[in-house]
C-alpha cells in the first residue's frame, strides 16, 4: 500500500503509516497495527487510541506526554529512513526530482542506491505507472534499501539491480539517469547507453575537484546544457517577536551536476541556457 494513499477516511486506519510528532520536534513513523504499542522514552501509545482518530489529533502517552498525529510528507520518510550510508539531504533530492522531470510513468535508473532515500523520493513521483532501477553493489546496503522501501509500501515500484557501473546497466532508453558515485566521472560511456536520446543525466559529487573531472568527462561524451550548483538552506526561529536566523544552517553537503545527452556539441551548448544557471537581473 502506497502510504500517501490514505486520504479518503479522514482519519487513521490500521495499516496506514503515521507519524507521531512530540515535543522538541522528536517524530515516530509507524504502521498502524490493532493490539501494538509504541514505546518511547516520554510514555507508550496504544495503536488502538490511534486507529480512527482524525489527522492532527492531540495525543497523550501513558505519562500525559502531548503527540500529534500527521500523515508523514515525503520528507519526513526520508529523515526517518534507516540507514547505513549518508543519504541524500531533501534540499538536494527535491531539485533533483525537478531538474530530471521525474514525475508519473518515467523510467528513471540510478546507481549507488545506498540506503534508499533518493530511491524512495523517486518511486513516490514515477507513481504506478513508472519505473526505478536501482544499481548497488553492496548486497547489505542493497538489502536495508529494500527493506526500506518495503515499509514505505513503495517497493513494486522498484527494480533493485545488483552490479557495479563499470559493468554498464542493462536498461536502455530511460528517462533519467542518477549517479550517486565517488568517481561518476567514469561512467558517463555506461550512463549514455542507457539514456534514451535528449536524456537527462545527474550526479552528486562533494569536492570542487570532482566536479572538474566531471565537466571535462561531460564534455567528451556529449552532454550538452551543462549546470553545476550547490543549495544551501538556512531556517529561521519562529517566534514573531524574535525573528532571525537559526545559529546552525544546513551548508554544502555535495556538488549537483546535470546535462542532456546529445549525439555532438557544435558550440556553447556545453553550458546550461541562459536562465538556468542564474537569475537575469532585475529592472
Amino acid at each position: 500500500m502506497n502510504p500517501f494513499d490514505q486520504t479518503e477516511s479522514g482519519v487513521a486506519r490500521e495499516g496506514d503509516l503515521v507519524q507521531l510528532q512530540g515535543s522538541g520536534y522528536k517524530s515516530h513513523i509507524l504502521r498502524l497495527q490493532a493490539g501494538a504499542q509504541l514505546q518511547t522514552h516520554r510514555g507508550v501509545l496504544r495503536h488502538d487510541d490511534i486507529i480512527g482518530k482524525p489527522w492532527g489529533s492531540r495525543l497523550e502517552s501513558h505519562q500525559g506526554n502531548p503527540f500529534y498525529l500527521f500523515q508523514p510528507g515525503l520528507a519526513d520518510l526520508i529523515r526517518e529512513i534507516k540507514r547505513t550510508t549518508q543519504i541524500m539531504y531533501p534540499k538536494e533530492i527535491s531539485y533533483v526530482l525537478l531538474v530530471l522531470g521525474v514525475g508519473p510513468g518515467k523510467r528513471v535508473l540510478e546507481c549507488g542506491g545506498g540506503s534508499g532515500a533518493l530511491t524512495a523520493a523517486f518511486a513516490y513521483m514515477v507513481g504506478d505507472t513508472g519505473r526505478v532501477y536501482s544499481y548497488e553493489r553492496n548486497p547489505q546496503v542493497q538489502t536495508l534499501a529494500k527493506s526500506n522501501l518495503t515499509r514505505l509500501g513503495m517497493e513494486q515500484r522498484v527494480s533493485f539491480r545488483p552490479g557495479d557501473a563499470a559493468d554498464g546497466f542493462e536498461e536502455r532508453d530511460v528517462d533519467a539517469l542518477f549517479l550517486d558515485l565517488p568517481n561518476p566521472y567514469d561512467y558517463l560511456q555506461q550512463a549514455k547507453t542507457s539514456l534514451k536520446s535528449g536524456g537527462y543525466l545527474g550526479m552528486l559529487v562533494p569536492t570542487v575537484n570532482q566536479v572538474e573531472r566531471c565537466l571535462q568527462a561531460l564534455q567528451r561524451h556529449n552532454f550538452a546544457f551543462v549546470e553545476v550548483c550547490e543549495i544551501l538552506m538556512r531556517y529561521y526561529k519562529t517566534d514573531w517577536s524574535h525573528l532571525r536566523p537559526v545559529d546552525r544552517m544546513v551548508a554544502h553537503t555535495g556538488f549537483l551536476l546535470f546535462g542532456r545527452s546529445v549525439d555532438r556539441l557544435d558550440g556553447d551548448e556545453s553550458s546550461a541556457p541562459d536562465g538556468l544557471a542564474e537569475e537575469p537581473a532585475s529592472e
